[in-house]
């Protein structure tokens, strides 16, 4: 059987890393090929196109996104080019060849304004500039035509990389109290969890490209259930204490949840990020992990990385 070629991009980021080190253990029948930001300049159109055209890969992975929601509002052409024109390269490059392409996108795409989760067929309405980059490279992707398929998630984590849980974990070790913002509500979502699904996704009889042929579209892909910033922290909090980690940390009531307008310069963040994942469940057959049995893994894995049960401070 010939080996199936796969294109991944942003292989040092959070979720980008978890399908590297998922796609070179899984058998020998998947190639990848993963650039990284000296090799492939995802700022840069041609460099996309002929990165694409050399690799001739049967499926494009991209995780690969300008992710600085305060510096794209005064650094907006880099992350237009990242996160709106670079989905569209790939796409268009993807359709030529009979590639298909998964795609990484946001809850930022919502305002936030509605009462409940969304769902994949309501209307955008991004409230700042990355939100607004990567509702137009999801528009881009689908005007080509190109096999996609487009995976909203949300508050992403992970081992490596730089991410909430880990600032919250910093700030335990540091403060002997703090503020964290209560009225934004949404799922921190475990990178691996990301990559596992989506390896799931790609398996079984008619796997790979065909299977992203065969189910093109939007899905929301995010860990079930939902929590705010401030409820984030607490539960970061209370299990690094009862797992015996010493922190600056008074008492989970000395994290003092404070409204969004505390901190009235831009961007503007949604204040509901939750998705409902329903159409990837029923469509693939998965059932999604809870957000606070993933935060625990994965939280157990950064206190035995870093040796934070043994006093160690967790780098910058």
């Amino acid at each position: 059987m010939k080996a199936m070629r796969i294109l991944l991009t942003g292989a040092s980021g959070q979720v980008g890393g978890e399908f590297l080190r998922r796609l070179r253990a899984m058998p020998n029948r998947i190639e990848v090929i993963a650039p990284n930001r000296a090799q492939l300049d995802m700022a840069d159109p041609q460099a996309i196109r002929q990165a694409v055209q050399a690799a001739k890969p049967d499926l494009i992975i991209n995780p690969a996104a300008y992710t600085a929601v305060v510096k794209a509002e005064s650094d907006s052409a880099l992350a237009r080019a990242i996160n709106a024109d670079a989905p569209g390269v790939l796409a268009e490059e993807a359709k030529k060849i009979g590639a298909a392409l998964l795609h990484f996108s946001t809850d930022y795409v919502f305002d936030g304004s509605h009462a409940g989760a969304y769902t994949e067929d309501m209307p955008t309405c991004p409230v700042n500039v990355y939100g607004a980059t990567k509702r137009d490279g999801e528009l881009a992707i689908a005007a080509t035509g190109a096999a996609h398929w487009i995976l909203r998630t949300s508050w992403v984590y992970n081992l490596h990389g730089g991410n909430f849980m880990k600032t919250a974990i910093r700030l335990a070790q540091q403060k002997e109290a703090y503020t964290i913002v209560g009225d934004q509500f949404g799922a921190p979502t475990w990178a691996s969890t990301i990559a596992a699904v989506c390896c799931r996704m790609l398996a079984g009889e008619h796997g790979g490209k065909e299977r992203v042929h065969a189910t093109s579209g939007t899905y929301h892909l995010t860990a079930a259930g939902a929590t705010s910033w401030h409820g984030y922290a607490s539960m970061v909090a209370r299990e690094l204490m009862a797992r015996g980690v010493p922190v600056k940390l008074k008492g989970l009531e000395q994290i003092t949840p404070v409204p969004t307008s505390t901190y009235p310069t831009p961007p503007q963040r949604p204040l509901n990020s939750r998705l409902a994942c329903g159409k990837l469940e029923r469509t693939f057959g998965i059932t999604l992990p809870t957000w606070d049995e993933d935060a625990l893994a994965c939280l157990q894995q950064i206190i035995a990385h870093y040796g934070l049960d043994q006093g160690k401070l967790l780098p910058d």
